[in-house]
């Protein structure tokens, strides 16, 4: 792993010299040939260099004193990765929503200040435009929360930043207000219990056809929630698949592998962890290490 100068400054060069590649390439394919062909070619040159530098900066990793965690992030797609100050995500335009969405839930962070909730707006960082609210009008979803507002709560603009579109998916209100709710308030009792976890949700987008809304906005049949603790080199994970309907059974019923997630959303999720760790945490479904009551 690299130390966080050392990341910064790679990263920098890697930059600079992005820059003076494409500056040259443009110009000296233009010089060499003036038809359109060759200018078209070079362009086309300029426009992968670009692509490329914008995949690289996509998967930067953040390492601000609050965003560490972004080490663990799962492996980029050609989703938009949108990075806001306390999570990031991944936008599936296809969908109309993230496919994940990752944040850290510290023990201070567990706050309830009772802040008045903003409306759902559109996420200006997603160059696509996420979806509108209008989609979920009349449509029998909830607006369901992927990042909780309930786990932003210790500062005002950490929770307005949970009400942009980008972040919700449609549930319905049984599960949304029921076992999901449940499954978000164990998150919290861990995070203090553990001081800080990291957190990894989303619906699974594929092989569902329903949709709702102008922008057909996709509908999960189910939902992941992947709970990570690093302490000091100790690691520990504990991954939920659930039924997007209603349900009175046991959390510990809906523990799954994080590998089972992994082929059903076709996500990478913990690519930077040494392989044979990775293995073994991923493919783990022992949750007795992780208390229940």
């Amino acid at each position: 792993m690299y130390t966080i100068i050392e990341s910064t400054f790679a990263l920098a060069l890697q930059k600079v010299f992005l820059i003076f590649w494409s500056v040259f390439s443009f110009t000296f394919l233009c010089s060499c040939k003036s038809d359109t062909k060759s200018i078209i070619i070079a362009a086309s040159e300029l426009h992968e260099i670009i692509k490329d530098d914008t995949a690289l900066r996509a998967n930067e990793v953040t390492m601000s004193e609050n965003q560490q965690w972004t080490y663990y992030l799962p492996k980029p797609t050609e989703n938009q990765i949108i990075r806001h100050d306390y999570y990031v995500l991944s936008y599936n335009e296809k969908a109309e929503q993230a496919d994940w969405v990752a944040y850290e839930l510290k023990k201070e962070y567990l706050k309830d200040q009772d802040f008045k909730r903003p409306y759902f707006i559109e996420d200006p960082k997603v160059i696509t435009h996420s979806a509108d609210w209008r989609n979920f009008k009349k449509s029998g979803y909830d607006k369901g929360h992927l990042c909780p507002a309930g786990d932003m709560e210790f500062d005002l603009k950490a929770y307005s930043d949970t009400f942009y579109t980008s972040n919700i998916s449609p549930q319905l209100h049984e599960f949304n207000s029921g076992i999901w709710n449940r499954l978000e308030q164990k998150v919290r009792f861990w995070a203090a219990k553990y001081d800080g976890v990291i957190v990894f949700t989303g619906g699974v987008l594929k092989n569902t056809s329903k949709t709702i809304g102008n922008e057909k906005v996709v509908v999960p049949n189910y939902f992941y929630k992947i709970i990570f603790k690093n302490q000091k080199g100790n690691y520990k994970m504990i991954a939920f698949l659930m039924p997007s309907v209603k349900s009175n059974r046991a959390l510990y019923e809906y523990v799954v592998s994080v590998d089972s997630i992994e082929k059903m959303t076709g996500i990478d999720f913990f690519p930077n962890l040494e392989d044979t760790l990775e293995n073994s945490l991923e493919k783990n479904t022992d949750f007795k290490s992780w208390i229940f009551n």
